[in-house]
């Protein structure tokens, strides 16, 4: 199952994560097929960069995104 969820780079106590397009088998910071856009948490307010058209075509194919990145998705207004 393909799966749409973030993957966690950045230094200790300080994360930044990665919208990425991932089979659901992999680990969370493993293997992964596209790369969406970034999350930025530490920036106030928050930023959020994601490549809508790609990730409509994802959602369009099957993909299913986790619980964070669907609430992400719908902030950029990706999702309704």
């Amino acid at each position: 199952m393909v799966k749409i969820r973030l993957t966690r780079h950045g230094a200790k106590k300080a994360p930044f994560y990665r919208i990425v397009v991932a089979d659901g088998r992999y680990p969370r910071d493993g293997r992964n097929i596209a790369i969406l856009g970034y999350y930025n948490p530490l920036t106030e307010p928050a930023e959020i960069k994601v490549d809508a058209e790609e990730a409509k075509k994802w959602l369009a194919n099957g993909a299913q995104p986790s619980v964070t990145v669907k609430k992400l998705l719908q902030k950029t207004g990706i999702i309704d």
